[in-house]
């Protein structure tokens, strides 16, 4: 049996591992939501066909003689089905973008609030690793916003010390203005690349 995807999460690959290791029984695919909301796809293929899922909670069963044949799971089936492995996988890797005032250490309003977010998030991870990057835009030499992305990174790692955080799981760096979020030419003082990224795993 063969299965390509499009953008579907881990756990599809759970439920087929999981449904692989009754070997009298036949092999179970079943297409799960991603969070984001964003549409995904399966295509299962044996020697005797292929079946295409591409709706959440739509499933296949394989046979052992290659027979495709397809149904439905429903969120309550699949929480009795696959419940206790579901909830000892790792949870999701996650990015927030955090805007800084141009020329400063200092973040967006906006951002400000975006914080508090990040603080509830990692409140849920045991042992998150976390990496830190900071950008600026292009106005300014490449020593100046080199050393200014790097202590806009810094001031998220601080804050998330402060949050409880060991910084041995927290790596930084600054990009300064080589890597924009929307690149403009030399000199434009662009909010959007005036950033942190943090991504959590």
């Amino acid at each position: 049996m063969k299965f390509t995807g499009n953008k579907f999460i881990g756990y599809l690959v759970l439920a087929l591992i999981i449904a692989l290791t009754g070997c009298a029984s036949p092999d179970r695919i079943v297409l799960l939501p991603n969070a984001d909301g964003s549409p995904s796809a399966v295509i299962v293929k044996t020697a005797t066909g292929e079946r295409v899922i591409d709706k959440p909670y739509e499933a296949v069963s394989v046979s052992q003689s290659g027979g495709i044949s397809q149904d439905k799971e429903t969120p309550d089936s699949v929480r009795a089905r696959f419940g206790s492995a579901l909830d000892a996988q790792p949870q999701r890797a996650v990015t927030y973008v955090l805007y800084y005032l141009n020329g400063k250490v200092e973040m967006t309003p906006e951002s400000r609030a975006v914080v508090k977010k990040l603080k509830d998030d990692l409140k849920t991870r045991s042992a998150p690793e976390i990496i830190v990057i900071g950008h600026t835009d292009s106005v300014g030499s490449d020593e100046y916003n080199d050393e200014l992305s790097l202590d806009r990174a810094k001031d998220v790692r601080n804050i998330l010390i402060a949050a409880g955080i060991p910084d041995s799981l927290i790596t930084i760096s600054g990009r300064g203005k080589r890597d924009p979020a929307i690149k403009t030419a030399d000199g434009v003082p662009e909010p959007k690349n005036r950033r942190v990224e943090i991504s959590i795993r």
